[in-house]
């Protein structure tokens, strides 16, 4: 209703300043019919009445739908009514949406494309490093253990830019599955050996709850222990040479702990460390930080289903939850 005075609101008020001209015309001639005048203005204001009544009913789907947000794209095609303006804004409606489909596909094509050139390009890089891993053992040291800590950096970062790149299509990637989380706290540890002797940082395993079964997806859970571990010892290097990580049920939930004991988070720091590309203080003192390990955690695990939590207090250590719901805890089952 509001729209449709809007839109009206010219038409009355010009039919207004007519009326009174032709009354002021004639009672300045002399013709001063009072009866005569109210009975005008009267059939004036029934003649606009009824046209504007006729036409608001006539285009009150129409206007229903300008004040009313598209719920879906698809009801771009709902028909408002026989009108002719409501025929044409129908119509505009379907080219719009024909347009943004076709552009959307665009988009799309050139992100899969993309997608495809990152995967395939990650895993050509990864040949190389390992080759240079391998000449690197045959060399003495410290030259060996130098160039394998800075392959590892860059298998790294290749790992994460992978990640990255399929986190557009996340779910076409999801395989879940019941994973035991003492295996998989093995196999992470296992891959990260190197890491832990060059930082002197050393993990113990608390397991509160012996074979613990979570319904998750066993790559992508891998990834993200792995950088909560990856974080933990690079921010206790040279404070702690230890990290705990624990496996307990509180409530029926599974709980998978990753904890450490070194610099924490800052306070101001603390709303902000899952945003994108967001380092930190801490972030500018360790300089391989990228702002996006945290940021693929909670993106990950929020399409997973699982939830995240972090305590932390400056100067004393940083502890990181993720928690696996009733329903996805096997073991309580």
């Amino acid at each position: 209703m509001k729209l449709f005075i809007k839109e009206h609101a010219l038409l009355m008020f010009v039919q207004f300043m007519q009326m009174l001209l032709f009354l002021s015309i004639f009672w300045f001639d002399g013709y001063r019919d009072i009866k005569l005048f109210c009975y005008a203005v009267f059939l004036n204001f029934f003649i606009l009445g009824g046209y504007l009544i006729f036409y608001y009913l006539s285009r009150q789907k129409m206007y229903k739908r300008l004040n009313q947000p598209l719920e879906s794209l698809d009801d771009s095609y709902q028909k408002t009514d026989d009108a002719p303006i409501s025929k044409a804004f129908d119509e505009v409606l379907r080219t719009q949406y024909k347009l943004f489909q076709n552009q959307l596909k665009s988009v799309e094509k050139e992100q899969e494309e993309h997608r495809k050139f990152m995967d395939q390009w990650v895993h050509q890089m990864k040949t190389p490093l390992s080759v240079i891993e391998l000449t690197a053992q045959n060399l003495d040291e410290p030259e060996s253990s130098s160039i394998r800590e800075e392959t590892e950096v860059m298998k790294t970062g290749l790992n994460t830019v992978l990640y990255i790149a399929r986190l557009k299509t996340i779910e076409q990637d999801f395989h879940i599955k019941p994973v035991n989380l003492v295996k998989l706290i093995d196999e992470v540890n296992g891959e990260n050996k190197r890491f832990y002797i060059r930082n002197k940082v050393y993990p113990k395993l608390e397991v509160k709850q012996t074979g613990l079964t979570v319904e998750t997806d066993e790559k992508w859970l891998f990834f993200i222990l792995s950088q909560l571990i990856s974080n933990a010892v690079k921010y206790s290097s040279g404070i702690s040479n230890r990290i705990v990580i624990s496996i307990y049920e509180r409530e029926k939930e599974a709980v998978l702990e990753v904890k450490d004991f070194g610099i924490g988070i800052p306070e101001s720091d603390k709303r902000r460390i899952f945003d994108p590309f967001f380092t930190g203080e801490n972030g500018r003192k360790f300089r391989e930080s990228t702002g996006m390990g945290l940021y693929l955690t909670k993106e990950t695990l929020q399409h997973l289903s699982h939830q995240i939590e972090m305590e932390s207090a400056s100067g004393k250590g940083t502890t990181f939850r993720i928690v696996f719901s009733a329903t996805q805890n096997l073991t309580s089952l």
